[in-house]
């Protein structure tokens, strides 16, 4: 942290007559952010058709074929709806989603919101063991998945532990033009639509706050997803703070939309942030850094969704003449680090960085309403910033037996209060929410949600990112759970001890994997024979990059690896006693890490 990323009550003052225009919006969003009664009829569905209401005609979704209007794309979501209810889906209902991003993924997550059940949204990344558990693990009476994914799902069929529950089928097609024909054994969604009612279904008048909207998966420290409750009230406060106070967008702005829609990111904060205002969303089914400065020039795209890593990838590419003078004001997302922030707004003309920091099961999100560098922002939510003991794994309590807050700028645990107005959804399995409770913490019988992050508070009610605890490391945007990568590495013949953290790379964001190995007495690290176990075993985000090896491991007096050290030696090879090994950009195999190799990739003559 800079001084200069502190924000003093001048400073802030100072900074705020540039958004006196936007001072409707944002008591607007403050209003939709504080609503305490989770009993209204506010939801997804109640969003999309108010837009739909007061912006009929204008796009709402294009992607680089088709564009609907507001009036066209509820009419569409009506119509599956009205089929989803004829087919007994109905309240409450878990429905598994596994499509690619498609218009039709939205339109068929639109009217399961508006019958009150719950899209299950399956990472579409995932394979074998991993995928049957997101399905198995949230009991889905309902399956709707598109045909680009039919042979990952077919490979895991089997293992459904209903099977049971209905299959529904989407071609890989412009489904309003044509829905196909399903193969054996599958229901047509979109045809069993055709001719449906395209008038509001009366159940969402029926979807209150409080009821589930979307079952998110998250990595956990039991290296399989867990299932986070995103409910309506968490939405519509998303819909709120990112849509009216941070964004501001309105019907003549399009969001270019390249995020994978099983992720919050995009499907609650980024189309809450266009429902908003009436913006379009411009679909992307998968991310392409040469191609993004075209499409952005294709829809004349004013906002994007981003997470850091994007940003890395855009400014590793050669100028492109579609950037100079683009239509881009501003962009919504999170994990833009501080070591390029300057240089990505300077290069590509971005006004407006709307970072953001939130969880898909917690209850608490920061939003960079007002424009700061370098910080996710601001929120209304109770929260507090606390001492925390990293060598020993926990937040450290006084003598009162009580927690303590850190001081301005030092880096502490971010936990915020449980209450009737930021309440705590958590995770489809009740003992996982407990464990993220933190209880008696200023107080007898408060309850607090524990984060796992740690933050500072730069001022104002602002706070910085510092990095994530426990058992997971973010790299290529994906949570990285480091039991799942230990127990996968504990299989390989020879070792015996196993620990794994994430180590910076200079020039990327997030953390890379890297392993400190205990090998039985004698053997020698087969560098390809360990590279080709990892890539049959882990998804290529969760493969560790740079591996040392040990006489042994240490361990606290609770059991638990000490990483603290283990850290802070990173992959340098002037403090490690012992040989060490990396994986480089497009390589089979782990090579021996020496001074040299070192030097050229903290150079960055390497792209990871």
């Amino acid at each position: 942290m800079s001084q200069a990323d502190l924000i003093s009550p001048f400073r802030f003052l100072a900074h705020l007559p540039q958004h006196l225009p936007r001072v409707p919006r944002m008591l607007r969003g403050l209003y939709y952010a504080g609503i305490r009664n989770r009993e209204k009829n506010l939801s997804l569905a109640w969003a999309l058709q108010r837009a739909a209401q007061r912006h009929p005609e204008r796009p709402a979704l294009m992607d680089e074929n088709r564009q609907l209007n507001y009036r066209a794309f509820n009419a569409w979501a009506n119509r599956l709806a009205w089929a989803l209810k004829a087919e007994g889906v109905g309240h409450g209902d878990v429905v598994a989603v596994m499509l690619e991003n498609r218009l039709e993924l939205l339109a068929i997550l639109a009217a399961l919101s508006k019958l009150g059940a719950v899209g299950a949204l399956i990472n579409t990344t995932q394979r074998g063991k991993v995928l049957a558990h997101s399905f198995n693990l949230v009991e889905p009476r309902f399956l709707v998945i598109g045909d680009e994914l039919r042979g990952a799902f077919d490979e895991i069929a089997a293992q459904l532990q209903n099977q049971r529950a209905k299959r529904y089928w989407i071609a890989d097609q412009d489904c309003l033009r044509d829905p196909g024909q399903a193969t054996d054994g599958w229901l047509n969604l979109m045809q069993i639509a055709n001719g449906q009612a395209e008038d509001n279904p009366p159940d969402s008048q029926r979807v209150r706050m409080k009821d589930a909207c979307f079952l998110i998966y998250t990595s956990g420290t039991t290296g399989l997803p867990k299932a986070s409750i995103m409910s309506h009230g968490k939405w519509i406060k998303a819909y709120g703070g990112f849509g009216h106070s941070g964004l501001t967008l309105n019907e003549r702005d399009v969001l270019y939309l390249t995020l994978p829609c099983y992720h919050n990111n995009a499907v609650t904060v980024c189309w809450s942030a266009a429902l908003a205002g009436g913006a379009a969303i411009a679909l992307r089914r998968k991310f392409s850094a040469s191609a993004f400065w075209s499409d952005v020039a294709r829809y004349q795209a004013t906002c994007f969704g981003y997470i850091g890593e994007l940003c890395r990838y855009l400014l590793n590419q050669p100028v492109h003449p579609a950037e100079q003078g683009n239509s881009l004001r501003c962009m919504i997302g999170n994990g833009l680090r501080p070591s390029i922030w300057a240089e990505f707004k300077q290069r590509f003309g971005v006004e407006q960085i709307t970072e953001f920091y939130a969880s898909s099961e917690g209850n608490i999100g920061f939003t960079n309403v007002f424009n700061f560098d370098n910080t996710v922002g601001y929120t209304p939510a109770t929260y507090a910033i606390v001492r925390y003991d990293l060598e020993n794994d926990r937040p450290v309590r006084s003598k009162n037996g009580f927690l303590q807050k850190a001081d301005k700028g030092e880096a502490g645990l971010l936990i915020s209060e449980i209450s009737a107005k930021w309440p705590f959804d958590g995770y489809t399995d009740p003992a996982k929410s407990e464990a993220a409770i933190l209880r008696d913490v200023f107080k007898k019988g408060d309850a607090w949600f524990n984060t796992g992050d740690l933050m500072r508070d730069i001022g104002c009610k602002h706070a910085q990112f510092v990095d994530r605890l426990g058992d997971t490391f973010r790299w290529k945007g994906e949570n990285v759970s480091t039991t799942e990568v230990e127990n996968v590495l504990g299989t390989f013949p020879g070792v015996e001890d196993t620990v794994v953290y994430g180590v910076e790379i200079p020039g990327t964001n997030g953390r890379c994997g890297m392993a400190a190995l205990r090998l039985a007495q004698g053997l020698e690290l087969e560098g390809a024979a360990l590279a080709a176990h990892l890539d049959a075993e882990l998804p290529a985000y969760a493969a560790p990059l740079f591996v040392r090896l040990l006489g042994e491991v240490e361990t606290t007096g609770t059991f638990k690896y000490k990483k603290t050290d283990l850290k802070q030696a990173g992959y340098d090879p002037r403090q490690i006693d012992g040989p060490l090994y990396v994986r480089l950009p497009g390589s089979n195999s782990f090579q021996w890490l020496d001074g040299e190799l070192h030097a050229a990739i903290e150079q960055r003559h390497y792209r990871f």
